[in-house]
């Protein structure tokens, strides 16, 4: 097991799992980067993540899941999606979430994408909420679901201030709204998955938590993945205005 794939793989899983919405019990088996065991323990309970993780894996010939180019094809994206066949990854959906019910996943096709903003826009049933009924808390969980990018602007003890830009709703199609600054954590009674965060670092989010400080091809990456997938499930103009963030070329550091 790739010990920097375990730790990458807990610095995305933490918020969710720390909320309970995702994954077993006791998000705390994430929260120590040198139990790289116990992650794997954990991980392997995540019903959706370990599917893509496991499929992309096999895809790419690599015996371990939780390799670190696994982990960074599934949270942020790289050339491992282009291996991964949507039609084996629906039928593994298929049986993993036999009976469950929401999401327009069941109809992707190749849009299938094993990759996390597939699972906030396709599985998850909030996009379709949001189309029927432009609920303002199917678009909050949508935004913050998702793997964002921001900039970190001033660190105050273990929360810091981070420019990004919301997602916003036109009545039709999900947008980047204008920058702002929101309050994120990134440390927890002194301990972090990080090593540490200065103001001008660019940085990947997942609901209220700094997950990593990112390069802008990661920035890049993650924010092309989103679009692809907003776009092919009618969620996005076709050219997608503004896909920038305030963590890129928007408001460089």
């Amino acid at each position: 097991m790739s010990e920097r794939g375990a730790v990458l793989f807990a610095r995305y899983a933490y918020p969710p799992n720390e909320l309970g919405y995702c994954g077993p019990a006791d998000a705390s088996a994430l929260f120590r980067a040198e139990a790289t065991a116990a992650i794997e323990g954990h991980a392997r309970r995540f019903e959706g993540a370990w599917c893509y993780l496991e499929l992309l894996a096999e895809s790419a010939g690599i015996p371990d899941p939780l390799d670190e180019r696994v982990v960074e094809a599934y949270w942020i994206g790289n050339e491992l999606l282009d291996l991964t066949d949507p039609a084996d990854l629906l039928a593994r959906m298929r049986d993993r979430f036999r009976g469950q019910l929401g999401g327009t996943w069941r109809e992707a096709s190749d849009r299938a994408l094993a990759h996390h903003s597939f699972q906030v826009f396709d599985v998850y049933p909030w996009a379709g909420l949001l189309r029927a009924s432009a609920h303002p808390t199917a678009l909050s969980v949508l935004d913050r679901c998702r793997i964002r990018t921001g900039r970190v602007r001033s660190v105050h003890g273990e929360s810091a201030t981070v420019e990004c830009r919301a997602l916003s709703w036109t009545g039709a199609h999900l947008v980047p709204g204008r920058p702002r600054q929101e309050s994120v954590r990134w440390s927890r009674d002194g301990r972090s998955l990080i090593p540490g965060l200065a103001p001008g670092d660019l940085v990947a989010l997942h609901w209220d938590w700094v997950c990593d400080v990112i390069t802008p091809s990661q920035a890049a990456r993650i924010e092309t993945a989103e679009a692809r997938q907003l776009r092919a499930q009618g969620l996005a103009p076709l050219e997608a205005p503004g896909r920038t963030t305030a963590g890129t070329t928007a408001a460089p550091g």
